[in-house]
């Protein structure tokens, strides 16, 4: 099923280590705005999109190997999430993330360049491990295309 005009906002709950430094991180570093929040959680509004960070002080990052898949040539986090943004939002989120010194897993590049999907992306950790992917299209309709 595919919306012509406009999205739903997807919601999603995952995990992270300690609320104040996640906090700052999706706050200050990413620059969403929060929304609601208890003890043990927050609200994000990720450009549109509604992400809860629960609070799970024990929570196991593994960052091996066997959390990666082959993409373009590059091992890609598997779990990961994001969003994909005009391609403006996307330059200026990657000009503020190196600004503040965040250490890209996947730098900011040009994804299938020259081919049907080419997209650019970037993969980031935040502070509890969860692996992020923000992209964008020249041509937006290229999202689902195939060959």
């Amino acid at each position: 099923m595919t919306q012509e005009n406009s999205l739903s906002p997807f919601h999603l709950a995952f995990p992270v280590r300690n609320l104040a430094e996640s906090r700052k991180f999706y706050g200050e570093v990413l620059g969403l705005p929060e929304g609601r929040s208890d003890t043990t959680w927050i609200d994000f509004d990720l450009y549109g999109h509604q992400i809860v960070a629960h609070e799970r002080p024990h929570l196991n990052t593994s960052t091996g190997d066997e959390r990666n898949s082959q993409v373009d040539g590059k091992a890609v986090p598997v779990p990961h999430f994001g969003v994909v943004l005009e391609m403006d939002q996307w330059k200026e989120l990657a000009e503020r993330l190196s600004g503040k010194g965040v250490e890209f897993i996947i730098e900011p590049y040009i994804r299938f360049e020259g081919q049907v999907g080419e997209q650019a992306t970037m993969f980031f950790l935040d502070p509890s491990g969860n692996a992020l992917e923000f992209k964008a299209f020249q041509d937006r309709s290229m999202l689902f295309a195939k060959d």
